[in-house]
């Protein structure tokens, strides 16, 4: 079975690809597809059913008769209703990490509550225009400084309640193993086996 994942993220596809072991998982460079998906949702649910759609709407003109997955994930914090959530990578201006990460420990400097969880959800598009929602959370709070690598994310500031780090501080298949796209996916997969 032929799935074509909403992304051309290597590290989003490694995921996919190490739980989803059966399945034949495709790129949007596998089928061609080069535009950009504007993502005009208010939800991450919204988001990722525009990203599933396009792309199904794309197969059909092309006649392919594929599943389509897309995601959609950020980072909650409590103490800010649940921001920066779908303007995550963008939270500081356009997907300037460090930016992003210096507006939050800003945000949050006199804050007491610093709980916060990282959130994926996942939209599964069938080429008859039925689809379905997974969600995947992982829980911990924002530190008051960087912790370990500065290269993705929030991950320097975000420490984890099931690694007690910070996911910067983490190796990738520690990070993996608790992260929110891999729980969702765990649920994914529970539905594609029974197709």
């Amino acid at each position: 079975m032929k799935i074509v994942l909403a992304s051309n993220n290597k590290h989003k596809l490694e995921e996919f690809k190490e739980i989803l072991k059966d399945f034949e998982i495709l790129t949007l460079n596998d089928i061609n597809f080069y535009d950009d998906i504007e993502e005009t949702g208010t939800t991450f649910k919204e988001n990722a059913l525009i990203k599933a759609k396009t792309i199904a709407n794309y197969l059909k003109e092309k006649n392919l008769d594929y599943l389509v997955v897309a995601d959609d994930s950020g980072l909650c914090v409590d103490a800010l209703n649940g921001a920066p959530g779908i303007y995550s990578a963008r939270y500081a201006g356009d997907h300037d990490n460090q930016k992003n990460r210096d507006k939050l420990l800003e945000d949050l400097k006199n804050g007491k509550n610093r709980d916060a969880h990282f959130i994926c959800t996942l939209c599964l598009y069938f080429p008859d225009d039925t689809y379905r929602f997974y969600e995947g959370k992982t829980f911990g709070y924002i530190t008051d400084k960087e912790y370990g690598k500065l290269d993705f994310c929030f991950d320097p500031i975000f420490y984890s309640n099931d690694l007690n780090k910070t996911f910067g501080e983490a190796q990738n298949e520690e990070k993996n193993m608790v992260s929110h796209r891999k729980r969702a996916i765990e649920k994914l997969l529970i539905d594609l086996t029974q197709l």
